[in-house]
């Protein structure tokens, strides 16, 4: 007789050394963003926040319906929301393509999150801290720092008008420029080491220093080995693909009609089509079509 109780997926694990990458949106959110793993949340929260995990008792995961089987957001973001007991709400989102205005698109999602919490005859003492934490593979600020926070203070004295507001950017892309200063035990460099993992050995000696990354990365070997995960992990991983491969497609484009601007100017001016090509990264014979 067979027992009562049901695999998640319903799906025979496999174990072919497969290993998915924690900054895939998708995986990132089925371990920090499940119930039944919310001290990996608050591990990372207290690393990131610098604030004692204790702090976080009674935290409650506000999004985690995107979990149940696997379930992928097609249309949304696949973020991590928040709230503590204290009503201040928490939204971390992990971005692998390059975001143009990330900044700017940041402060219109916090003030979405901010807003949300007053209704029609409310009074602003419901206003609430919110606090924004972007995990990007790409660059963001011209800082030569691996991770930066952000308030509301005053230009010269540094006063802070108000703690409503913190935003929070970990540029992972960063870890691989060893000219950019870093503590190797300091907890949000080992999240961040965690999250840009390319081989298991890198993981393994993390999860050897830290048993929060112990725990994330058995979660993700189990995760792995699922045959549902593994068929919506590689969709996510294809649909990723497409959009880079479409970003780099249209920054090919503008590269190419920005040369042949170029080009045309300077045959305006009579310069003859070797030296436009030249100055322009064309081929004589691209030129002389442009000629003609």
């Amino acid at each position: 007789m067979t027992g009562n109780k049901k695999s998640k997926t319903k799906q025979t694990p496999t174990d072919d050394g497969f290993l998915m990458s924690p900054k895939v949106d998708f995986v990132f959110k089925l371990i920090f963003g499940d119930e039944n793993n919310k001290d990996l949340l608050i591990a990372f929260l207290s690393a990131v926040l610098g604030i004692p995990a204790e702090d976080f008792e009674g935290i409650e995961i506000i999004n985690s319906e995107l979990l149940r089987e696997f379930a992928e957001d097609r249309k949304g973001i696949l973020d991590v929301r928040a709230k503590t007991k204290q009503g201040k709400q928490i939204d971390i989102e992990i971005q692998i393509l390059p975001t143009e205005f990330m900044p700017e698109r940041t402060m219109f999602y916090w003030s979405k999150m901010y807003t949300s919490q007053v209704k029609s005859g409310d009074t602003y003492s419901k206003l609430k801290k919110c606090i924004t934490i972007n995990i990007v593979d790409f660059q963001c600020t011209p800082l030569q720092k691996l991770y930066s926070s952000y308030h509301l203070t005053e230009d010269e004295t540094g006063y802070r008008l108000t703690d409503i507001l913190e935003v929070h950017f970990l540029e992972i892309i960063k870890l691989a420029n060893m000219a950019i200063p870093r503590d190797e035990n300091d907890r949000i460099v080992e999240w961040m080491e965690f999250l840009d993992a390319k081989s298991k050995g890198v993981i393994e000696m993390l999860a050897e220093k830290n048993k929060d990354i112990k725990k994330a990365y058995d979660l993700l070997q189990i995760i792995s080995k699922d045959e549902k995960a593994r068929m919506l992990y590689d969709a996510r991983e294809a649909e990723l693909r497409d959009q880079l491969t479409r970003i780099e497609a249209a920054e090919n484009k503008g590269k190419a009609e920005g040369k042949a601007e170029v080009a045309r100017n300077l045959l305006d001016l009579g310069m003859e089509v070797s030296t436009v090509a030249k100055v322009a990264g064309m081929t004589e014979e691209e030129v002389k079509l442009l000629k003609d």
